[in-house]
């Protein structure tokens, strides 16, 4: 995520004053062995957002700190071998044991961590499918809009859409919004069995109408334009209560949400947070390109997450 440290960004400040009120999350740092995965962890930690328990190899972590110049005095080490996947299992384990409240990645790839979070032995798993929501202040835009899923799921089905969209309400209310507007994105805004994320949108849209979807205004298919502008619905002639004011943004997958994110980071100067939603806790994954305030608002998401 690009730094933008030459903005303000008011709605991204009440995020975060929101989770500090809360007092610091205990968070699991799976194998922080690189300078910039536990730089994100220690500026959390520094802001009042978290308290780390350093999971890996004590040595490692160690030469981090000192190419940061920076001193680990009081923080809490549980010691694992030099192997990414075994520090991951670990710092899952540390979770399920109740030990922590939060999960976050450190310098190992996003598959590892996640595997160790899907294993039968990690105690992590719920009913739904994990997802992620990318939650942006974005200066162009009048409040602050969520992304999901853009992260976790490549090519969901209909019913992993479910899920997401259970996981994306559950945390809209969790920070606030009781009853969030989600605008489900095709590239058209018309339902046509050539396009299946047409017809994905409007089997949502039917489902939430009666019922099985509850929490939420969801609205689709919407094309980009049309979901965020009430002009460019207008002019299509949609009549539509989330048109022009969505919360919430639900790509069809991976790809376009993807190339959204960004495109809001680095042509629309947001500065964003993320977090996995749909496991027994909130999992905070960091990025080398992440900037600093990325990091400690991912943290304040993963703390305003759990209700």
């Amino acid at each position: 995520m690009k730094p933008q440290t030459e903005r303000a960004f008011p709605k991204l400040d009440a995020l975060e004053a929101a989770a500090r009120s809360r007092g610091r999350l205990s968070v699991a740092v799976a194998y922080p062995c690189s300078a910039d995965s536990l730089a994100g962890a220690l500026s959390a930690r520094e802001d009042g957002m978290i308290e780390p328990v350093l999971v890996g190899p004590r040595r490692r972590i160690e030469a981090c700190a000192s190419i940061l110049k920076v001193s680990l005095e009081g923080l809490r080490f549980v010691e694992a071998e030099d192997d990414p996947i075994i520090s991951s299992r670990m710092a899952v384990a540390l979770v399920g044991a109740g030990e922590a409240s939060a999960l976050m990645k450190g310098s190992q790839h996003t598959d590892e961590l996640l595997g160790a979070v899907v294993s039968r032995d990690g105690n992590m798993r719920t009913s739904r499918r994990m997802s992620h929501v990318f939650w942006f202040d974005l200066p162009a835009y009048h409040k602050p809009l969520m992304v999901t899923d853009a992260v976790v799921n490549i090519t969901p089905s209909l019913k992993d859409k479910v899920d997401i969209l259970a996981n994306a309400i559950g945390f809209a209310q969790a920070i606030g919004l009781a009853a969030p507007k989600i605008a489900l994105l095709s590239a058209i805004e018309t339902v046509s069995p050539d396009h299946v994320s047409s017809m994905d949108a409007a089997a949502l849209s039917k489902m939430a109408d009666r019922g099985q979807i509850p929490g939420a205004i969801v609205d689709g298919p919407l094309a980009f334009d049309n979901a965020i502008s009430t002009a460019a619905a207008a002019t299509k002639g949609i009549s539509s209560l989330v048109a022009g004011d969505p919360d919430i943004l639900m790509v069809p997958n991976l790809d376009v949400g993807n190339v959204l994110y960004k495109s809001f980071v680095y042509m629309g100067s947001a500065e964003c947070a993320g977090v996995v939603l749909g496991a027994r806790v909130p999992i905070i994954l960091t990025s080398r390109s992440d900037s600093r305030r990325a990091r400690i608002a991912s943290c304040a998401l993963a703390q305003l997450s759990l209700q």
